[in-house]
């Protein structure tokens, strides 16, 4: 693979596992150091063991004091963060009428709060190296809504709007702010979340998997890697024009 990024410090968030994972080892096959956070320390230290250019940071998202010092340390260690992908995220169902105010806001300060901290700490470096590319990874939730995940939706959504706010915001200029947008993966979260769906629908767990794979369009689960493969895209060296765009990840259309 080339290596076309060469120097540049690119930061992922929820890096240690799935999405993040596959971006994380994208970006560094192609040259850049890695940031990689979460707030599981272990996880992190063995993604980061088996390849030499990511770099564990732990990191609390949901936390301001956090991420502030987390992504000091980075630039410390490694140089202004150029590549920043907001990829740190919760995926949990829950019906209007069993939502509480705590399970609401926990949603929204770790996949909305969390993309809005990370991009703020990190939009300095890529402004004073006047090149930057900004990836949120949100969901096809962001795009229309799930049914019986209105906070789900609601954060995916709001992470949507942050991306097209900055896109217009730095327009003209050589930042680039972009949302991938994939339907059911085959991660840690599916798995959590075929159990979750069993309990509360009174199916088995196979059928609750089910469920999920035919919400994809090609009725499958999607993997990691093809999700990497787009975000490779907007961080190529032809990736200028790419601006302020949803990119759906879902096997067809919606």
């Amino acid at each position: 693979m080339d290596q076309d990024l060469n120097g540049r410090h690119a930061l992922v968030t929820g890096g240690g596992t799935g999405i993040g994972l596959a971006i994380a080892q994208m970006l560094a096959a192609r040259g850049a150091k890695v940031t990689i956070t979460g707030r599981r320390g272990a996880v992190l230290e063995e993604a980061a063991a088996a390849n030499p250019g990511l770099f564990p940071l732990v990191m609390d998202v949901a936390d301001e004091a956090s991420v502030v010092q987390g992504v000091a340390d980075a630039i410390a260690a490694r140089g202004p963060v150029t590549i920043c992908v907001a990829n740190a995220g919760i995926a949990e169902g829950k019906s209007m009428g069993k939502m509480d105010l705590a399970f609401w806001r926990n949603m929204m300060a770790i996949n909305l709060d969390g993309a809005y901290l990370t991009v703020r700490e990190c939009l300095g470096g890529m402004l004073a190296e006047s090149w930057g590319r900004t990836i949120f990874v949100a969901s096809i939730a962001g795009l229309k809504g799930l049914k019986g995940a209105p906070a789900y939706s609601a954060s995916k959504h709001g992470m949507i709007g942050l991306m097209r706010g900055l896109s217009e915001e730095y327009m003209g200029s050589d930042l680039t702010f972009n949302a991938l947008c994939p339907g059911y993966v085959d991660t840690d979260i599916v798995t959590r979340n075929t159990q979750s769906i069993a309990d509360r629908a009174g199916i088995d767990p196979e059928q609750a998997r089910q469920m999920m794979v035919k919400t994809n369009r090609h009725k499958r689960l999607i993997t990691s890697d093809e999700v990497a493969a787009m975000a490779a895209l907007l961080v190529g060296p032809n990736s200028g024009s790419l601006n302020g765009q949803t990119y759906e990840i879902a096997g067809g259309q919606m």
